[in-house]
């Protein structure tokens, strides 16, 4: 599928130099046939230029260079006055037929081709849809994102993330719904859409994630029924970074704890995690608050376990915190790029989970008027 991507503009447009092989081919067959001894026969090997063809161009290009070479193969009959003969004829119409499936392979490949496009688009799409992009400086902090979906040509699964300012700061949720690939995508659409509506209308985090409890519980009913339905819950990790102070806020829902990167190193951040979204409709006094300072120039990474529980050949889980002490010096856009780089060759170039990191960078303290005052 990868391959077919690849090369969709050459099946649109195909390159003149690449042309130049199966003409090349035809030309060469052609003219050693008439060299070589009178009991060798080279010309069946046309039909290799209608085949080589069609791994680059289209069926109309295919369909010529197969002409070319029925007409090579009537050529060579004719210099040698065997045209009419049965053999020659023979050997003619199974060019031709050869070359008609040729064609029709590839007016098949063109048309999987189309389609993947399509699905490749619709995925954009949805993904746009569901997760917006978010700025790259939001409020007091630097953002840089990483997604990664565990389905093959999918875009997006079931780890979310979301990000806004409020009045005093910036809100920040990632999360991971059981499950994995698509059939997670209508549960994700749920909490971040919650998400998006209830950060500004609480103004603490244990009120907002009382909020999201009640909106995953009373809506996952609605989802449809499926093998898991009994066990549908939401990881999320909430964070608060205020404006004016280093003092940073965060509730884990069952989530995997933060890492903080700072001139002191590399740590997780303590937490004292709830239960997951979904499971037992949790009031206010039961999500714990934890603190911690996060000061500017400091990296705080998100992420969801789809990172750390992606092994290597070996079985090994995936050493995040080692990985990325390593370029906490580098801008959160760097510090993606090497860790998706990372990540996909310690999982040998296949992940078997949705995986997402958002890396924060505090850049200052208080408001600028130049910084985005909203994101999704």
């Amino acid at each position: 599928m990868r391959i077919e991507q690849d090369f969709l503009p050459y099946l649109r447009k195909p390159s003149h130099a690449l042309l130049a092989i199966p003409v090349a081919l035809i030309v060469v067959i052609t003219a050693v046939d008439q060299l070589v001894p009178e009991d060798i026969h080279l010309s069946p090997l046309l039909v290799v230029a209608p085949a080589v063809t069609a791994y680059f161009a289209n069926a109309w290009t295919t369909a010529l260079i197969g002409l070319l070479a029925v007409g090579a193969q009537a050529y060579i009959g004719w210099r040698f006055d065997v045209l009419t003969t049965r053999n020659v004829l023979v050997q003619i119409l199974a060019l031709a037929v050869l070359s008609a499936m040729v064609v029709f392979f590839c007016v098949v490949r063109e048309r999987r081709s189309r389609q993947l496009a399509r699905m490749r688009t619709i995925a954009e799409a949805t993904q746009h849809a569901l997760l917006w992009p978010l700025p790259d400086q939001l409020g007091c902090v630097r953002i840089a994102v990483l997604y990664l979906a565990s389905e093959d040509d999918a875009q997006i699964g079931g780890d979310l993330y979301a990000a806004t300012t409020t009045e005093t700061g910036t809100r920040i949720m990632i999360g991971d719904v059981r499950g994995k690939g698509l059939p997670a995508i209508g549960e994700a659409a749920l909490l971040i859409s919650a998400f998006r509506e209830a950060t500004h209308q609480h103004a603490t985090l244990p009120t907002l994630a009382t909020a999201l409890e009640q909106s995953v519980t009373r809506n996952l009913a609605h989802l449809g029924r499926t093998a898991e339905a009994e066990e549908r819950f939401v990881t999320a990790l909430l964070v608060e970074i205020p404006d004016e102070d280093n003092i940073t806020q965060v509730i884990s829902c069952g989530h995997p704890p933060p890492l903080l990167l700072s001139s002191n190193g590399a740590g997780t951040v303590a937490l004292h995690p709830a239960l997951p979204l979904g499971v037992g409709g949790l009031g206010p006094a039961d999500n714990s608050v934890d603190v911690f300072s996060f000061e500017p120039g400091d990296t705080l990474l998100l992420y969801t376990d789809g990172v750390i529980e992606t092994r290597d050949a070996d079985g090994t889980f995936y050493p995040l915190a080692e990985r990325a002490a390593q370029w906490a010096d580098d801008s959160p856009e760097e510090l993606v790029r090497l860790l998706r780089h990372d990540l996909m060759a310690h999982a040998g170039g296949r992940l078997d989970d949705d995986a997402a990191v958002i890396a924060l960078r505090r850049t200052h303290y208080g408001r600028r008027d130049q910084t985005p005052a909203a994101a999704p």
